[in-house]
Order: structure tokens, then C-alpha cells, then sequence
């Protein structure tokens, strides 16, 4: 198959999607071979972060719909298509969205299921599936409204208007914007300083802000303090505090 490519740079994997001749369009030959090259690397204790990125000119396009025209209701339910996808967003190693150009429709919702985003400055973002008689299947209403807000998000999602970088990062949907040439080594640079600091500590922090976005404040103060109090089990807790104290760098060991 061969629709993504892998590379290893220290505790950092980059993912490229590598589907070129169709604007890197997420069919579910490439989510399968995503899955089957990320799951084994996402318990992999040497592994620290994942960055997904595209080509210089598109991140992705959207979903496959060559794929998808033909089916029916019926057929479409049966197989739960795009929930598959879920699976992506669940990994635990932490992932950043490395942008050049288009991310549209299942493009955009990707990048929304990673944690950070470094978009080039001439990135594009937006859900036009109303262009083509449907709605986001890969979460992009769920997720863009808890990103953007309903006013943005109902904005983008019935007219089918896109918007560019600038304007992905003032709404949020974007963490950095950088001149195209830099997007890459700022977002692999990022991942190296994540994947450098404690896993446990790490994982915690992800789940304690996507909590966020699922509770109230109370619950979400009581489930953060609860997930603080239990890193003091960790190893990497006595050490990142006694290095502060020592004036030292810390060595973290993921224990």
C-alpha cells in the first residue's frame, strides 16, 4: 500500500501521508496502514511523540470519496464507516499536526485529533461537506465547535467556507503559524522537547485538558488535583523536582 511513511528522529516518528496522485484523501486502506504502523510504536517506552504531516502543498484533502459515492445508508451503518478513526485519536503517545496547504474535511478533522497544530502560512482549514450533500463523519462538528465555538464553527460548517492560518490561529484551531519552509522543524522541534520530558506526566497532562472539554470546572479541577497527587508515585516526579533543586538538568526515565 504504502499511503503513509514513516521516519524515526530520536524519540519523535513522523508520519507522511503519501498519497499524492489524490491530494493525500484518508481512505480506509491508508487509516489501516496509520493503525498497523502506530499502535506498536504507541507503547513503544522509546517513542515519545508522533508529528503527522503531508506533502509541501497539501495536508490533506479530505476523505476518499471515490470511495464512499456509491454506498448506501444501510451500508454505510453496517461497517460504523470513519469510526475506525476513533482509534487514531485514542492513541496515547502525544501527536502534533505538522500543516502545508489544504486540510480539508477529513484533512481538518485529522489535525483536530492531534494535540498540537504548527500550520505553515499558507495553510488552508475548513469542513465543506455541505458542497457535497453531507456533514463532518470524522468528528470535525464535535470537535471544531469545542475548538472554535458554535459561531465559527456553524460559520464554517454551513456555509463550506475555508480559512487560512492567520485566522485558525486567532479562533484557536491552530497552536503556531510559521512561514511554510519552518513548519516541519518547528513542529518536530516541539515534539522532541514533549517527547524529552517525563511519559507519565505527559499522558496526564493530555488527558487532564481534553477533561477539560468533557466536565464541568468543579469535576475537572477534582479530576486534575487527583491525577496531580498520583505522579508522585512516579520516579520522574522525584527526579524532575530534585534536579530544580540541585540546579541541574533532569534525566527523566518514563518510571
Amino acid at each position: 500500500m504504502n499511503h503513509i511513511k514513516l521516519e524515526r528522529h530520536g524519540r519523535v516518528v513522523t508520519v507522511r501521508l503519501h498519497r499524492p496522485r489524490v491530494r493525500n484523501a484518508l481512505s480506509g486502506e491508508l487509516l489501516t496502514e496509520l493503525l498497523d504502523a502506530l499502535r506498536p510504536l504507541d507503547t513503544d517506552p522509546e517513542v515519545g511523540c508522533f508529528v503527522v504531516t503531508g506533502s509541501d502543498t497539501v495536508f490533506a484533502a479530505g476523505a476518499d470519496i471515490k470511495e464512499m459515492a456509491g454506498r448506501s445508508a444501510v451500508e454505510m451503518a453496517a461497517v460504523d464507516y470513519f469510526a475506525a478513526w476513533e482509534d487514531f485519536a485514542a492513541l496515547r503517545t502525544a501527536k502534533i499536526a505538522a500543516v502545508n496547504g489544504h486540510a480539508l474535511g477529513g484533512g481538518c478533522e485529522l489535525a483536530m485529533m492531534c494535540d498540537l497544530v504548527v500550520a505553515g502560512e499558507s495553510a488552508v482549514f475548513g469542513q465543506p461537506e455541505i458542497k457535497l450533500g453531507v456533514i463532518p463523519g470524522i468528528g470535525g462538528t464535535q470537535r471544531l465547535t469545542r475548538l472554535v465555538g458554535r459561531a465559527k464553527a456553524m460559520d464554517l460548517i454551513l456555509t463550506g467556507r475555508t480559512m487560512d492560518a492567520q485566522e485558525a490561529g486567532r479562533c484557536g484551531l491552530v497552536s503556531r503559524v510559521v512561514p511554510d519552509d519552518r513548519v516541519l522543524p518547528e513542529a518536530l522541534e516541539a515534539a522532541a522537547t514533549i517527547a524529552s520530558y517525563g511519559a507519565a506526566a505527559v499522558t496526564a497532562a493530555r488527558e487532564c485538558v481534553d477533561q477539560a472539554l468533557e466536565t464541568g470546572l468543579r469535576d475537572g479541577i477534582r479530576f486534575e488535583r487527583r491525577v496531580f497527587h498520583a505522579l508522585f508515585a512516579t520516579d520522574d516526579q522525584k527526579e524532575g523536582m530534585n534536579a530544580f533543586l540541585e540546579k541541574r538538568r533532569p534525566r527523566f526515565t518514563g518510571r
